[in-house]
């Protein structure tokens, strides 16, 4: 009952989302091939050797060229996408289980045969599913409107497509987490978009230089990892187990919060 509940609450929210992404991607990928016919090659890579290389390798364009529409998704355009599916994710997560108590229905739930440990997992559950068929919703979409344009390496385009995924749940299970500590979701909101921003903003400083790499290490955009994905077709297995056990310890933690907290 509370996981069809969920994602009848939060239906409006993912169609918006997704639609706003899919339709500008599908836009660009359409109008893109003719976009670059009209631009002289040679002016492109006078301008990328404006840029200094940590620049470039901040926005992948280091590995990839943006004379194809499929190369400009590779750089600029999957930066983009991590931080609006990272946004999503997180706002979902501090959301889904302190809007009870913002909206005055927490109440109905607790009247309800069902334990606070259940609350939190089926609402889990339900943010889980959505934030999943947002990264697949998107991945879908914009893979048919780059065939429809131009030819695609399937392979490096789906192994690229799905990396987003572990950063966005990641980002919704802290979220939920944090929000456990909270009573309301107005401050939520900053806390959630800050965290994401901070994050991305780590994840570019520490690929500029030897200096700042260890930055990574206090970023979740890492465990998208593209530039390896670029460079090997492959996804490295130990960025998913990374991954799960941070969304399980942020699970379990957000359950034991919740367990004993005063709810308004």
């Amino acid at each position: 009952m509370i996981i069809r509940k969920e994602m009848k609450n939060g239906l409006i929210s993912f169609l918006i989302w997704t639609a706003v992404l899919c339709g500008m991607f599908g836009m660009i990928f359409l109008l893109y091939p003719y976009i670059i016919d009209d631009v002289d090659p040679e002016s492109i890579n006078a301008l990328l050797n404006l840029f200094p290389e940590s620049v470039l390798k901040a926005f992948n364009m280091d590995l990839s060229g943006i004379d194809s529409a499929f190369g400009w998704l590779k750089s600029e355009g999957f930066v983009f996408i991590l931080l609006v599916s990272g946004c999503y994710s997180a706002l979902l997560g501090s959301s889904i289980v302190l809007k009870e108590e913002n909206d005055h229905t927490i109440e109905y739930l607790n009247a309800l045969p069902v334990s606070r440990t259940q609350i939190v997992l089926k609402k889990y559950i339900s943010g889980l599913i959505y934030v999943t068929g947002f990264v697949l919703v998107t991945a879908v979409s914009n893979w048919m409107f780059l065939t429809f344009t131009e030819t695609v390496d399937n392979r490096a385009y789906w192994l690229l497509a799905i990396t987003p995924l572990f950063t966005s749940v990641v980002l919704y299970s802290i979220g939920m987490l944090i929000s456990t500590f909270m009573h309301r979701s107005r401050a939520m909101m900053g806390i959630s978009l800050g965290f994401v921003f901070v994050s991305y903003i780590l994840n570019m400083f520490s690929g500029m230089s030897d200096k700042t790499e260890f930055l990574k290490y206090f970023s979740v955009f890492t465990l998208a990892d593209i530039r390896n994905v670029m460079v090997n077709i492959e996804i490295n297995p130990m960025m998913i187990i990374i991954s799960i056990l941070i969304s399980i310890v942020s699970l379990i933690g957000s359950i034991a919060v919740y367990q004993r907290k005063e709810l308004l």
